[in-house]
């Protein structure tokens, strides 16, 4: 497995460009479209800490432990969010996606499901994964159903795990997809595509 550094990915009308601190201006004004910082349960930066969070997805990118990418809707010509691979584990062909957020006029759109089949197929495809792994909060129930809706198997909670933005403690959902899995998963990605595509 080799994850040796940013790279683009294009299709289906979205672009992940490799994420830098150029990116900062157009992610505030994504992140302002639905006040996403908001949202206790996710780990999503409010406009005046875009420089701050850039900052620390680049230290991973330069670690050799994450891959950051701006996420860009072609349709509109604009970056809509924001998303991630981290804990690479090149060892054992394992990584995690998250750190993802989409401007609020971007979700229930095509983008989710571009993205997710740019960043699984690199991450099977292009770099030879054993498995993909996705984590939320307890409470993210929406990004829950995202996680099922793409074919991904709950492992299970990981009680008292981590810290939210707020300093209180959250419980943490798992989520993986294994390389055996990804043909049915891909499929039905690129069906959830089509669908979109008609219905617009």
């Amino acid at each position: 497995m080799d994850s040796s550094g940013p790279v683009t990915l294009e299709a289906h009308g979205v672009r992940l460009e490799p994420l830098a601190i150029g990116h900062r201006d157009e992610l505030a004004t994504a992140v302002a479209d639905g006040r996403l910082w908001e949202l206790w349960y996710a780990s999503v930066p409010a406009p005046h800490e875009m420089d701050g969070w850039i900052t620390q997805a680049l230290q991973g990118v330069a670690a050799g432990t994450t891959l950051a990418w701006a996420v860009r809707d072609l349709r509109r010509g604009a970056l809509v969010g924001s998303t991630r691979c981290y804990e690479i584990a090149p060892a054992i062909g394992r990584l995690e996606i998250g750190y993802t957020w989409y401007a609020r006029s971007a979700q229930r759109s095509h983008v989710n499901a571009a993205c997710k089949l740019l960043l699984l197929g690199h991450a099977f495809d292009t770099l030879g994964c054993a498995a993909v792994g996705l984590r939320t909060d307890r409470f993210n129930f929406a990004s829950q159903r995202a996680m099922e809706a793409l074919g991904a198997q709950r492992e299970g909670v990981l009680r008292h795990h981590m810290a939210r933005r707020d300093g209180s403690v959250r419980d943490t959902v798992m989520y993986s997809i294994l390389a055996a899995e990804w043909a049915d998963v891909q499929r039905h990605l690129r069906a959830r595509l089509a669908h979109h595509a008609e219905a617009n």
